[in-house]
């Protein structure tokens, strides 16, 4: 028994159709593709680029005064951070036209080791190159370790209305004792080693870890009062109790107790002090790598959605 089969009378043209149909998808997905690794290598470029030359200062045949921006917090992943400072400082200090550097400081403050740091290689590198002079230049606020970092300039200047000092150290805590106990919360947490949980804020109080915790900050604001008086020795004129209590003052009333050496802005410091009038940003600058780095994750990652017909809306 034969079977009938039914066949279109267009089949032909159909199969034509669905042939060049599947060729040109396929040669748009090959073009697709080609445009995303275009893309890959033109980011890599680029960023190697930006890489290359991320803080180089701009090349000039004539003597001038490096500046050095340190604004925000300092720490490790904050505003300011230690290698980015010293990177900048050894550049610098390499540098044969650079004839002064200023220190721009706006900073309330950070961790005492990343401010030591800097401290450190300061005086390190000008010690090595006692022909070049650091001029440390508040702007609004140079405050806890952001006077830390200034101490280790050569000078330090300051506007009249600018925050300077708060030579001390703190401990932030809390205590939620009662208001777990009012909340009804147990404290269920198991420990290995008595200190363990180390003034826990959800615990009484234990006398013997406020006095350990009290020893360990005094011990830091020692090395923080060492490193002011290392740096400014007989200039300072208030008292100890005075001067290390924590407190904080404006530039004039500063420049009154010996904290800083003088009135003006980065600009006066270049040209009357320094006496040179070109001024090149020496700034570390890796944050903009970062951000175009980012950014361009970013850009990639979209068109490889868009390649693959992801549905970005799904993921989320």
């Amino acid at each position: 028994m034969q079977q009938e089969v039914n066949v279109s009378p267009n089949w032909e043209r159909e199969v034509i159709e669905k042939t060049l149909l599947s060729s040109v998808e396929e040669h748009r997905r090959s073009r697709r593709w080609g445009i995303f690794f275009k893309l890959i290598i033109l980011a890599y470029v680029v960023f190697i680029t930006v890489y290359w030359f991320q803080g180089k200062p701009k090349q000039v045949l004539k003597d001038h005064v490096a500046l050095i921006d340190l604004i925000g917090t300092i720490g490790q992943g904050n505003e300011i951070e230690a290698d980015q400072v010293a990177s900048s400082l050894r550049r610098a200090f390499n540098e044969q036209k650079v004839k002064g550097i200023i220190l721009r400081i706006n900073s309330p403050g950070g961790t005492p080791v990343q401010s030591a740091y800097i401290f450190d290689e300061i005086r390190r590198l000008r010690k090595k190159h006692p022909e070049k002079k650091v001029y440390a230049v508040v702007v609004d606020i140079c405050a806890s370790g952001g006077y830390f970092v200034a101490v280790g300039a050569d000078q330090i200047y300051a506007n009249p209305s600018s925050i300077v000092g708060s030579i001390g150290v703190l401990m932030p805590g809390f205590g939620f004792v009662e208001t777990i106990k009012k909340l009804g919360v147990e404290q269920r947490t198991l420990t290995a080693g008595k200190d363990k949980m180390f003034m826990d804020p959800f615990s009484p109080e234990k006398p013997e870890q406020v006095q350990f915790a009290q020893q360990l900050i005094n011990n830091v604001h020692t090395h923080f009062i060492k490193a002011v008086k290392e740096g400014r020795g007989g200039k300072l004129k208030g008292t100890d109790d005075e001067l290390f209590s924590g407190l904080f003052w404006t530039g004039e009333q500063a420049l009154q107790l010996g904290l800083i050496d003088g009135l003006g802005s980065a600009g006066f410091v270049a040209r009357e002090v320094i006496g040179l009038d070109e001024i090149i940003d020496y700034s570390a600058t890796h944050s903009l790598l970062d951000r175009l780095a980012s950014k361009m994750g970013a850009s990639m990652s979209k068109q490889l959605a868009t390649e693959l017909g992801i549905n970005t809306q799904t993921l989320r």
